[in-house]
């Protein structure tokens, strides 16, 4: 009976290949975008911070910019109204810079318009912070009563679920805070829509959308996986 439980549990990795696959790409293709063009300048030799900087004027927003330690820490807090620039993207004139700077600033938009998915979003993530290292040991705890732990196993269930639903609602909002940036880089002028520069820019949002795109992947195989070994288990 265990050599059969172990087994079962060992099989259900091979339902999580398709989202590593996915997730070794995404990252790929960030990597390889944000090299390419974190070498090419922008003709306008606007950097990152000077970018953010109009599209906060131009929209209204009164937030503020700091620059932060790391690679690719991008982040706006909606919380302190602060757009937190990378070392790479705050004073860079690459396109990468640029792309990077507007899509957090498509955040800061989203935020001050009440867009309703990154609402919902935010308010999921305090949840989120205590339900999601709690539910994998529930539902473990769950499985090894058995029968009897059925209970116990479908709470583990539905604080897993919200971990897909985090996911599954941070694809759009990310999709669309790029779509924001891509628009207002053309209109406000930052790059020139007819050069290589918002090919350029589209190329590096595409890769990075593609890893939340993973990170859901990931999270529907990892709950396919539960299914199946509770399926398993009740034979």
């Amino acid at each position: 009976m265990y050599m059969y439980g172990n087994n079962i549990y060992n099989q259900s990795y091979l339902l999580l290949i398709p989202a590593i696959l996915l997730t070794l790409y995404a990252q790929a293709r960030v990597k390889g975008a944000y090299a390419k063009y974190a070498q090419i300048g922008n003709t306008r030799r606007i950097t990152g911070a000077q970018a953010a900087d109009i599209i906060i004027r131009r929209n209204g927003l009164g937030i503020g910019i700091q620059e932060v330690a790391g690679t690719l820490t991008d982040n706006y807090n909606p919380q302190t109204r602060i757009l937190s620039l990378s070392q790479g993207v705050y004073s860079s004139y690459s396109v990468a810079a640029i792309a990077i700077a507007a899509h957090e600033c498509g955040h800061a938009c989203q935020h001050a318009q009440g867009y309703a998915l990154l609402r919902l979003r935010n308010n999921l993530v305090p949840v989120l912070n205590i339900t999601s290292n709690l539910s994998w040991p529930v539902m473990i705890l769950g499985l090894l009563m058995g029968s009897g732990g059925n209970l116990i196993f479908n709470i583990g269930l539905a604080m897993f679920m919200l971990v897909v639903i985090f996911h599954l609602i941070t694809l759009p909002v990310e999709l669309d805070a790029s779509r924001r940036a891509l628009d207002m880089l053309q209109e406000y002028g930052i790059v020139n829509g007819q050069t290589e520069e918002i090919a350029g820019a589209r190329e590096v949002l595409s890769a990075a959308a593609l890893t939340y795109l993973a990170a859901l992947a990931m999270a529907v195989g990892n709950l396919l996986r539960i299914l199946a070994m509770r399926g398993n288990n009740r034979r």
